[in-house]
């Protein structure tokens, strides 16, 4: 599978930005997508994941700001990016995942393949 992240820039803050992910290969082998950040001198974070079911799940920080969407196909993702603030600042990727890992709190998707990331700069 790879992926190919777009859609950043800067933005003001309470501003928008719509992020976008195409997947190309074997995307019908895709259990499931997400969209991580990580700003400088953090680690990766999840915001959002998407499975091929419909299940969303969003982080605590971005809850009724961002959605996630993904299309039938799982040839496109989306992240609708709304009220941005400046701490929303970091390079977004997009993960797919196609199997499960095993972890102390269970099973959960393996994000195995990344996009190349692409910036949103939120101003103040």
């Amino acid at each position: 599978v790879q992926l190919q992240a777009s859609g950043g820039g800067l933005v003001p803050t309470g501003g928008s930005l719509r992020l976008s992910c195409a997947a190309s290969g074997a995307r019908s082998l895709i259990l499931s997508m997400a969209w991580y950040r990580q700003a400088p001198g953090t680690e990766r974070e999840m915001d959002a994941s998407i499975t091929e079911k419909g299940t969303i799940n969003y982080a605590n920080s971005v809850k009724g700001r961002f959605t996630i969407s993904m299309d039938n196909s799982k040839k496109m993702m989306h992240l609708q990016m709304g009220s941005l603030k400046p701490e929303d600042t970091a390079v977004y990727y997009c993960a797919a995942a196609k199997g499960l890992k095993s972890t102390p709190a269970g099973l959960v998707h393996n994000y195995a393949f990344w996009g190349q990331g692409t910036l949103v700069t939120v101003s103040s």
